[in-house]
């Protein structure tokens, strides 16, 4: 790649590469900055600057973004104190659709969390809710060569020692601050992927663990204001709705086989 396969940008460094190598987890090409316009900005620089192999994961760690990317191409702020990264993953040609993808993180990320004993929902496709109110947010993208997967790419943000808009939370407002260690949270962030992609060989499994942390049973549509029971996922991640004898579904990605990079 003619260039060292982890990079950092700041000091301090040492201490997360450190980390992910006590946990077996030391695959990862890094780059971390203090302040950046988007982590995936960031990101498609430097595949740019350094083609895709499709051997080590990557991703850009940023303390602050003045104009991260969210759904729907929003601009959002992400100030210091929580997790913004942007990852380019290898992703198995088993699970090729985005929505899944997504919710894949979702729920590895949601297992992390967990582990500290809070009890995480999923509102789909993409939030993780704690009592009812924001705490992280997945943007999947899936890169296409033809038909085959070429690399998956997600955005991450995670809201840990950060001020926070009405209606989402941080982890400081729920844990001691020994354990809100912004370090700590962004390793754990980047095993989450690892695992994220251990389990998109078990699709299935993603899809009943998805399942089982639904943040509502019924959902509005934003068009209609129609109510819908929620009865489900799909195994490609689409939302499986009913309303009495009517069914339907929703998917929020769309999957592009001419994407190239």
């Amino acid at each position: 790649m003619g260039a060292a396969p982890l990079t950092f940008v700041r000091t301090g460094r040492g201490r997360l590469l450190h980390d992910l190598r006590l946990h077996g987890h030391d695959s990862w090409w890094l780059r971390r900055l203090g302040v950046c316009a988007s982590t995936e900005g960031e990101l498609s620089q430097w595949l740019m600057q350094q083609p895709w192999s499709g051997l080590s994961p990557r991703a850009v760690l940023a303390d602050h973004q003045i104009r991260g990317h969210g759904q729907y191409g929003r601009r959002w702020m992400a100030p210091k104190g929580g997790v913004w990264l942007s990852a380019a993953l290898p992703w198995p040609q088993q699970q090729s659709s985005t929505g899944l993808f997504g919710l894949t993180v979702a729920v590895s990320l949601a297992e992390q969390v967990e582990s500290t004993g809070l009890q995480v929902s999923i509102k789909w496709p993409n939030d993780l809710i704690i009592e009812s109110r924001k705490l992280a947010g997945v943007l999947p993208t899936l890169v296409f060569r033809g038909s085959q997967v070429r690399l998956a790419r997600i955005g991450v943000g995670l809201n840990v020692n950060n001020p926070v808009p009405p209606g989402a939370i941080s982890l400081r407002e729920l844990l001691c601050s020994g354990r809100c260690r912004l370090r700590v949270w962004q390793g754990a962030v980047l095993r989450a992927l690892d695992r994220a992609r251990e389990l998109a060989l078990e699709p299935s499994m993603v899809v009943r663990r998805a399942e089982q942390r639904l943040w509502a049973s019924s959902v509005a549509d934003p068009d209609t204001g129609e109510s819908w029971q929620v009865r489900g996922i799909g195994m490609d991640g689409r939302l499986l709705l009913e309303q009495g004898t009517r069914r339907t579904s929703w998917t929020r990605w769309t999957d592009s086989p001419d994407q190239d990079l």
